[in-house]
């Protein structure tokens, strides 16, 4: 995250692989297909079936078939979100799914005032946001942008989930209940 005078500031939250993981639990639980090119089975052959990452198979590396500057990126992310931190590496498909995270925070007054950075983060978004939109697209946006307006829609209309996706929170809840009451 960057501190900025924007609205919900600039927050750059990514998956180094071609697609995060809980995108890919949602559409098993959906009982969707993914698209092509964001998994491979356990035996590294493409699949669109998500049922393949839950059984061992693995996501595709940022960059897709060309893939390799993604796959460097995520190893050296994975080398000090999960080795450096201990949490473990990798996915256990019966288990724990050792999802260790990386912040690196840095004081940006040991730079320059925080002030001036968030204005020149400000004017530089502005630089970006006025960039021309790719074909069939309206506008630019900032990294953490769309998200924020997401949290602010769901606030006020709420969350979709799934049938599914819902009856298994109804189960985990009675599960809960009956445990602890």
């Amino acid at each position: 995250a960057l501190p900025a005078d924007v609205p919900g500031n600039v927050v750059v939250d990514m998956a180094t692989s071609a697609v995060a993981g809980g995108k890919v639990r949602f559409a098993h639980g959906s009982g969707e297909q993914v698209p092509s090119g964001w998994l491979v089975d356990r035996d590294g052959n493409p699949t669109t079936d998500p049922s393949a990452y839950l059984n061992g198979g693995a996501l595709m590396p940022l960059g897709g078939d060309q893939g390799h500057k993604g796959y460097g990126l995520s190893f050296a992310v994975e080398s000090l979100a999960a080795v450096l931190s201990g949490i473990g590496y990798g996915a256990d498909p019966a288990g724990f799914p050792n999802d260790g995270i990386l912040m690196v925070l840095l004081n940006i007054s040991m730079f320059r005032s925080l002030e001036g950075f968030r204005a020149e983060m400000a004017e530089f978004t502005a630089y970006v946001k006025a960039s021309p939109p790719a074909p069939g697209f309206t506008e630019v946006l900032y990294p953490g942008e769309l998200e924020q307006r997401r949290r602010r829609e769901r606030l006020k209309t709420g969350i979709d989930v799934p049938e599914k996706i819902y009856d298994q929170l109804q189960h985990l809840q009675h599960l809960q209940q009956r445990a602890h009451g």
